[in-house]
Parts: structure tokens; sequence; C-alpha cells
């Protein structure tokens, strides 16, 4: 046999760099058991429909996720609804007992402007 020329020998003491390159399958080999259930390998056959379902399965989490935070987004707006509805509530409440006449009269006494006790006197102006 010819000697190989692709390779160049390691020099004892000395160890590969990085070592073998683990597919992503030798990993889920290594770290599932799963000899016992599929026999030897991951049969390839499988991968498309376990891929498809896992894609599946993000998108429902993804979906829960996105539904959940409109949700809250929704209870956060109807709060701030119903405490600026009370705002306005009593806003208009103090703006009515502010404009009443007895009311009006008492702000203005300090100017020295009274309420008359008379009623108003019609003029009449002849043409």
């Amino acid at each position: 046999m010819s000697n190989n020329t692709f390779r160049k020998k390691l020099k004892s003491g000395n160890k590969p760099k990085g070592g073998p390159r683990k597919s992503i399958f030798t990993w889920i080999e290594e770290k599932l058991d799963v000899t016992g259930v599929l026999g030897e390998g991951v049969p390839v056959q499988l991968v498309p429909p376990v891929g498809f379902v896992a894609l599946l399965a993000l998108i429902y989490i993804w979906s829960n996720h996105r539904a959940e935070n409109m949700v809250r987004k929704i209870e956060k707006a109807q709060q701030e609804v119903e405490d600026l509805r009370a705002d306005v509530t009593t806003l208009e409440a103090e703006y009515m007992l502010s404009s009443m006449q007895s009311e009006v009269a008492k702000r203005v006494a300090e100017q020295g402007i009274f309420e008359l006790n008379q009623p108003p006197i019609k003029i009449e102006v002849e043409k």
C-alpha cells in the first residue's frame, strides 16, 4: 500500500486541535439514548415530520404569547379609560357647581359686584 499523502502524521504526544466534528445527529444520539427505540442512528424519514411538529409547536407558543400580551394591553387600556372617565365626571360636576349663580355671586363679591335681589326689568324701546 502507498503512504497517505493527504494527512500529516502527528508526532507522539500531540493531539489534534479540534478533533473530528460531530454532526447534530451524533450529538442528539449522545444526549438522548434512542438506540433502544430507533436502533442504530436516526432514521432520515422521521426528520421532516419531527421538524414540522417542532415548527407547529413554536408557532403555537408564539401565538399564545402574543395573545396574552394583547390581553394585558387591552386590560391596561380599559383601566386607563375607566380612570379618565372618573376624572371627567368629577371635573364636570365641579364645573356645574362653579357655574351656578350663587357660586358666581360669591366669587365676584370680592370685586364689589353683588347679586340683584330684584327681578330684571324689561326695557321697551319704541320704534
